[in-house]
């Protein structure tokens, strides 16, 4: 079942044409691999497809409703989840208030409004919902084996851990579909083979995956299905055997030591 996808989506920047009229289709249930040269629309993508940029043509679908144009914060509480190329972390925050910053995210000032009658009432209702935030995020701390720092300050992790903090953070709002952007860059040989074993946990939970990745063994491992763009435009895209043989993608992108 298609849990995402997008029409003819474009995104220009004056005369500069990021993304251009891109069919890009994600399956339930997989891991979708998005490659590509530096500059070939997959960050525009990302952003057009979760409401940090608005598209100047085409459509985005996710669960078959039109969200094109939504902004962030309304498509993170329908679903949709993702991290950064550049760490976002709050830094002088601990490690779990890091992971329960994105569980209010989710659920948003909207659904405490009414709470606030009985003064006595909203009180006690608070601090039993931070109670159960608290212990959500320390659950998903500990699917990262993290739960040994949690109080510490997140910017007193090892680099590779900040980037499994924020994907923790990112699935603190229970989406369906997680995004990922470039989740191994700067990490070494051991951290990424660990991030390949989280990403195949994530997906054994039942949540959808897609990445932009350019490690290229990480790719080839563990997604079921890639796409690749060039310039802008869809090049190719099929399973990861497909498009290892992929002439066109040999010539745009992998080059023949990696084929």
């Amino acid at each position: 079942m298609t849990i995402l996808e997008t029409e003819a989506l474009t995104r220009a920047y004056g005369g500069v044409v990021a993304v251009n009229k891109v069919d890009f289709s994600v399956e339930s249930g997989l891991i979708t691999g998005l490659i590509g040269p530096n500059g070939a629309g997959k960050t525009t993508l990302f952003n057009n497809m979760t409401g940090l940029d608005i598209p100047s043509g085409g459509k985005v679908f996710f669960n078959n409703k039109d969200i094109t144009g939504f902004p962030a914060h309304k498509i993170c509480r329908m679903g949709i989840a993702r991290t950064f190329q550049n760490i976002r972390l709050f830094k002088d925050l601990s490690v779990v208030e890091n992971v329960m910053i994105g569980r209010h995210f989710k659920t948003g000032p909207s659904e405490t409004k009414g709470r606030f009658v009985n003064a006595l009432h909203s009180y006690v209702y608070l601090k039993r919902e931070e109670q159960e935030i608290y212990e959500k995020a320390d659950s998903w701390l500990d699917f990262f084996d993290m739960g040994q720092f949690k109080n510490e300050l997140a910017k007193n992790l090892p680099y590779g851990k900040q980037r499994e903090l924020e994907i923790a953070r990112a699935l603190a709002t229970e989406p369906e579909l997680l995004f990922l952007d470039e989740p191994a860059a700067g990490m070494n040989p051991q951290e990424t083979e660990h991030l390949m074993s989280i990403i195949r946990k994530i997906r054994d939970l039942g949540i959808t995956v897609v990445l932009i990745e350019h490690d290229m063994k990480l790719v080839m491992n563990i997604c079921d299905t890639i796409t690749v763009l060039n310039y802008g435009q869809k090049l190719a895209e099929g399973t990861p055997r497909e498009i290892k043989h992929n002439p066109r993608v040999i010539e745009a992108y992998l080059g023949k030591e990696e084929a």
